[in-house]
């Protein structure tokens, strides 16, 4: 946001424009930052997902067939 405001001013914009200029520069990289950061964790939990898919099978115990004889 500074460095906006910064350049802003010597662009020769007034202090209003200069301020509106970093406030959409910041809304931009927290809007990109989110972006990345829910992908990330959208990719860990398909990740995590698929590892559960495929150890699900060896790791739950088998029942055992149970005869009642009278």
């Amino acid at each position: 946001m500074v460095l906006t405001g910064i350049l802003g001013t010597v662009m020769g914009l007034n202090n209003t424009a200069a301020f509106m200029a970093s406030c959409v520069a910041f809304v931009a990289v927290a809007l990109w930052t989110d972006s990345r950061i829910s992908r990330r964790r959208r990719e860990t939990a398909r990740e995590t997902a698929r590892d559960a898919l495929r150890e699900s099978p060896r790791d739950t115990p088998r029942e055992t067939a149970t005869r009642d004889d009278p």
